[in-house]
């Protein structure tokens, strides 16, 4: 019996839904306990697959089977500026693809700079993302991950800038006394597509404003421009961007590669052609699509796929 093409497409759409669920959220501060908090009582702001206002900082989980394990997890950045995070294009899908690798995905609701809530707007970004590391690693042996050389992190974007943040830092600035302090929050790779590095010269405005406000110091600039901030303990990146991106300019993932290759940190660089500031999972123009195929070489030339 043959299924129309309807139908068909009907079906692909309804289990393409039903992948993007997350196991479970995972809060990443008790109450009471998160820091550079001024105690305020906010509600998170979702509409039309974005998030405006964080107020539960936490993850969402994603499992691959457990015969399928690798014994690796990324924790996934969405991007959206410092404004907004795009959680399902530069999120979910991304998390599900990981699945596929055997990687367990988390993906990352970090509190925004504009939130009210916060006390110093620029590290509140970082500080969610290193207690994320340190709680994957604090339960790694429940979810069946090696914590020592198998936790990486992932952003696209503006997630991009806190990912490589997160992956230069020497600074845990995300330790509040308890039992996860004694984790690392220093990441073991990490993956970033069309990320912002530089905040000055090829800064992209609204990512500067957002995470920074309008009139930032040229050393706060300095300080959040990534690049200046590599050093040898900085973890191997996999880099992709595109020529044509009119929004986060290829000197950006140029600057941040010439860091890495300066300090010796073993890195892969790819700007492609064409993709603009819209590269994604798939559906991409020209040899931008073999980006995921070229990144998953990456990681098993890394040793991130063995098991």
């Amino acid at each position: 019996m043959k299924i129309s093409k309807a139908l068909l497409c009907l079906f692909l759409c309804w289990a393409s839904s039903q992948t993007l669920l997350a196991q479970e959220f995972i809060p990443l501060w008790e109450k009471g306990k998160m820091p550079n908090s001024k105690g305020l009582s906010i509600k998170d702001s979702i509409a039309n697959e974005r998030v405006y206002r964080v107020g539960t900082p936490g993850m969402y989980a994603f499992f691959p089977s457990n015969q399928e394990n690798k014994g690796a997890a990324v924790v996934i950045c969405p991007g959206g500026g410092y404004e907004r995070l795009a959680y399902v294009i530069s999120g979910f899908q991304l998390a599900k693809w990981f699945n596929t690798m055997g990687i367990s995905a988390f993906v990352l609701n970090y509190r925004l700079p504009n939130s009210p809530d916060l006390i110093n707007r620029e590290i509140g970004p970082l500080q969610d993302a290193q207690r994320a590391i340190k709680y994957i690693r604090s339960n790694a042996n429940k979810w069946g991950i090696k914590p020592d050389n198998k936790v990486g992190i992932q952003g696209s974007s503006a997630g991009g800038h806190l990912a490589s943040l997160a992956g230069v830092s020497t600074k845990d600035i995300a330790s509040v006394g308890d039992s996860l302090d004694k984790f690392s929050a220093h990441p073991d790779f990490m993956i970033l597509v069309s990320p912002v590095v530089d905040l000055d010269k090829y800064a992209h405005k609204g990512s500067r404003k957002n995470l920074l406000g309008e009139n930032p110091s040229q050393e706060l600039v300095k300080q959040y421009s990534i690049q200046h901030q590599v050093t040898p303990k900085a973890c191997p990146a996999f880099i992709v961007c595109a020529f044509n991106d009119n929004a986060v300019d290829a000197h950006n993932s140029l600057m941040l590669y010439q860091s890495l290759l300066e300090n010796k940190v073993s890195s892969s660089l790819h700007i492609f052609p064409q993709g603009a500031h819209a590269i994604a999972l798939r559906n991409n123009p020209g040899s931008a699509e073999i980006w995921t195929e070229i990144c998953e070489k990456w990681l098993s030339e890394i040793g991130i796929l063995v098991r």
